[in-house]
C-alpha cells in the first residue's frame, strides 16, 4: 500500500520518500503544487533502482492515494492548515505527525502550541476517530537523504491509539532502525523538544560531529 508524505518536496519528506521506496513501499508525495510534486518524484526515482515507485500529486490527491499511512512533514507554520484541508480524507487512515514546532527564526528553541505539542494539536484538530501518531521527530534530514549512510538513531513513537502505534513502529522498522513505544500523545512534548537540542549540538563548534541522533542503550553486561 502506498504511503502519502505531505510536504514530500522538503528535505525530510524527500529523504523519507527515498528510504521507504528503497524498502519496497510505494510512496506518493504531496505538495501544494502538483507539478512540483511530480517533478520532485521524477528526481527521486532517478536516484533509485529496483525500488518501489515514487509519484507526486497535490496534498489532497496524495492523501486520497494513500493506503493507510499518511505522513505529515510540512513546516510547522503550515501544520494546522494542511490538516484542515485534508481532514475529510483521513477517515480510516493513520496520521504520522513528524512536525516539530520550532521557534520562528531560532531552530534551537521550541515554541509549543497551546495543545502542548504538534502531535497533540493534530489529534485535537482531527478528533479521536482519526489516530495521530507522533514519530521521526529527531531524525536528521541530511542523514535521511544520504542513502549510503544508515540512520544513526532510534525513533520514539507516541500516541493514544496502541494499535496505530504498533503499525507505525512496524513501518519505521522497514528503514532498518529501532522504534519504541514512548507512551501517549502527551509525551510528544518531550520528544519534539529533543530536536532543537540536537540542532544546537550539531551546529556547535565545540561538538566534533554533525547530524547527531539519539539511541536507547541497553545496560552494559
Amino acid at each position: 500500500m502506498s504511503i502519502a508524505i505531505l510536504g514530500g518536496t522538503g528535505p525530510q519528506g524527500r529523504g523519507l520518500a527515498l528510504r521507504f521506496a528503497r524498502a519496497g513501499r510505494p510512496v506518493v508525495i504531496g505538495s501544494r503544487e502538483s507539478e512540483r510534486a511530480q517533478t520532485t518524484a521524477g528526481e527521486l526515482n532517478s536516484m533509485l533502482s529496483g525500488a518501489a515507485q515514487i509519484s507526486g500529486d497535490d496534498i489532497r490527491g496524495a492523501v486520497a492515494a494513500a493506503g493507510e499511512m499518511v505522513i505529515l512533514a510540512v513546516p510547522y507554520s503550515a501544520h494546522n492548515a494542511t490538516l484542515e484541508s485534508v481532514r475529510d480524507l483521513l477517515e480510516g487512515k493513520i496520521l504520522i505527525d513528524i512536525v516539530v514546532p520550532l521557534a520562528d527564526g531560532d531552530p534551537k528553541k521550541v515554541d509549543m502550541p497551546a495543545a502542548g505539542s504538534a502531535t497533540e494539536a493534530a489529534q485535537a484538530l482531527l478528533g479521536d476517530e482519526i489516530p495521530v501518531v507522533g514519530a521521526l521527530h529527531n531524525v536528521s534530514a541530511t542523514t535521511l537523504n544520504h542513502l549510503d549512510q544508515r540512520i544513526n538513531c532510534d525513533v520514539l513513537v507516541c500516541g493514544n491509539d496502541l494499535a496505530a502505534k504498533e503499525k507505525v513502529i512496524e513501518l519505521i522498522r522497514l528503514l532498518e532502525v529501532e522504534a519504541y513505544n514512548a507512551g501517549p500523545a502527551v509525551n510528544a512534548r518531550c520528544i519534539e523538544a529533543i530536536t532543537p537540542i540536537l540542532i544546537r549540538l550539531n551546529i556547535s563548534k565545540k561538538v566534533p560531529f554533525t547530524h547527531a541522533g539519539i539511541r536507547i542503550w541497553a545496560p552494559s553486561a
